[in-house]
């Protein structure tokens, strides 16, 4: 307080004179709250998140005790669960003409194969000019 001023009269009020700590303070303290207040904001989502995701796989795994043992092994032996296959395949549902259709293609799929094997060893015959 030099020349006898007090510093009643000014706007900003200082716990200890010259302290930079009193003026940082208050911001450090609502930064604080913001941070605390995402983190749980964020703690939230995650564990609704893992709530949904543990519902889901106790779903799966319901549906696939009600598939049989039977399934199961088809799927082992596969290495495809029945949803994947039927996925893979665009069949919705389990009947005898969508996944004849679905042989068909397959077959058609492999004779073409057969069709371009079969080129190519003609083609590699052949004397080059």
């Amino acid at each position: 307080m030099m020349g006898g001023q007090s510093d009643s009269g000014s706007s900003v009020k200082f716990t200890h004179p010259n302290c930079l700590g009193c003026l940082i303070y208050p911001q450090a303290k609502y930064l604080a709250q913001i941070i605390v207040m995402g983190v749980q904001v964020v703690g939230r989502a995650f564990a609704r998140a893992l709530r949904q995701e543990f519902a889901a796989s106790r779903a799966a795994a319901d549906a696939r005790g009600r598939a049989g043992h039977r399934s199961a092994a088809a799927s082992n032996l596969s290495g495809l669960s029945l949803q994947e296959a039927q996925q893979i395949l665009n069949v919705s549902k389990l009947n005898p003409e969508e996944v004849q259709k679905v042989v068909r293609a397959k077959e058609r799929l492999d004779e073409e194969l057969k069709i371009q094997a079969q080129e190519d060893r003609e083609k590699g015959q052949k004397p080059h000019t």
